[in-house]
């Protein structure tokens, strides 16, 4: 509202708070987790084994997504899209930066306004743009459901602790003292 103030949520609670936990020894155990994920995931995910969701965006199969941590590799969001005969997904803005293979069907996709037509076998581009982009996709098929996979980097877990090199303490600095 008008005229309000924001509180500033810090001062000494906050840093009391913070001083509860040693975040060095916690980076280190989100590694450690990462690198258990990497080791034990999965690595081949079956269609058969994924169900079929319906959302607000259509039905989709969920094969690698930020909140499936049994895979071993989350870097990357990863679904199958259904859109069945004569109908539609639904309509989104998002950065872009994805792309989807159509698998089966004929259709096109608004994107920014501008209709671009697909069949299986094409490949369509989204690009990343800033401001975001505005998408939604269509069947024109009325006997054939369409059927294509997406994928898009999955920007919150893409590149962990490690940071592609590795992330080791080799040496304590002198005033460190293990509680």
């Amino acid at each position: 509202m008008a005229g309000e103030t924001k509180t500033r949520r810090g001062g000494p609670e906050r840093k009391a708070k913070l001083a509860e936990k040693n975040y060095w020894d916690d980076l280190q155990s989100i590694r450690d987790e990462q690198r258990e994920q990497i080791r034990t995931g999965i690595q081949v995910i079956k269609e058969a084994e994924l169900p079929l969701e319906s959302n607000r965006q259509g039905q989709m199969r969920w094969y690698m997504h930020p909140s499936i941590k049994d895979t071993a590799l989350s870097t990357t969001i990863f679904y199958q899209q259904e859109i069945p005969p004569g109908s539609r997904s639904g309509r989104i803005k998002f950065q872009g930066g994805q792309v989807i293979m159509i698998l089966e069907g004929q259709g096109y996709s608004i994107i920014d306004g501008v209709k671009h037509t697909w069949e299986a076998g094409d490949v369509l581009n989204l690009p990343l743009i800033p401001r975001g982009i505005i998408v939604q996709h269509f069947n024109t098929d009325p006997n054939v459901t369409v059927r294509f996979v997406a994928t898009e980097p999955n920007w919150t877990d893409c590149t962990f602790v490690d940071r592609g090199c590795g992330f080791e303490q080799l040496e304590d600095a002198p005033e460190y003292r293990r509680k």
